[in-house]
């Protein structure tokens, strides 16, 4: 391989590191799943970082779609007690969202099929780029209390939160069965 190839593949490689989710290359064949609808209120509890209502809003809204849920996510703050862009120490936020059941799970729905397939996400701090050191704990509820409604495998977990400090760390990966993006060709102007 000439250098300026390998030194192309070696950038690509490390692009694709960064992204929050990248297909997997195990199971990148498209496959039909539904839609399911999800209602809730996540209420963060924590010890380390304190939220505002919409700063917490925006955070799930970041992860929820970094998982896999359709576009049109929505992630609200709930009322608080001290306001907007105020922290809070009872932070919560509405979700409602969409996640891709896998073939085979319970499709209680008139829903057209969607294409989707298994896509590699991770979390840690910076990736997304807009998640920190001081989001462990945001990561443990939201891999306890949210994770659970979307098709996942592989969940491979190294988070290891202190109260009270920003110290400890977060890795948590798993497979998230998401919609298929189409190809640019596929794409409808509008």
């Amino acid at each position: 391989m000439k250098p300026l190839a390998k030194l192309m593949t070696i950038a690509g490689s490390a692009l694709l590191c960064g992204l929050p989710w990248a297909t997997s290359m195990a199971d990148d064949a498209a496959t039909a799943g539904v839609w399911q609808k999800h209602e809730y209120r996540f209420s963060f509890v924590g010890f380390t970082t304190t939220y505002s209502c919409d700063g917490l809003a925006d955070k799930l809204k970041i992860l929820l779609l970094a998982a896999g849920a359709r576009k049109d996510a929505k992630s609200q703050p709930a009322a608080c007690a001290r306001g907007f862009g105020r922290a809070d120490e009872f932070a919560s936020a509405y979700l409602t969202f969409y996640t891709l059941a896998t073939p085979g799970a319970d499709q209680s729905t008139d829903a057209p099929p969607v294409s989707g397939n298994w896509r590699t996400v991770k979390f840690t701090p910076h990736t997304p780029s807009e998640l920190a050191i001081g989001d462990c704990e945001l990561i443990e509820q939201f891999r306890d209390h949210v994770l659970p409604m979307f098709s996942v495998r592989n969940v491979d977990d190294k988070t290891t939160c202190v109260p009270n400090q920003i110290s400890g760390s977060y890795s948590l990966s798993f497979d998230s069965f998401a919609a298929v993006d189409p190809k640019p060709a596929e794409r409808k102007s509008s």
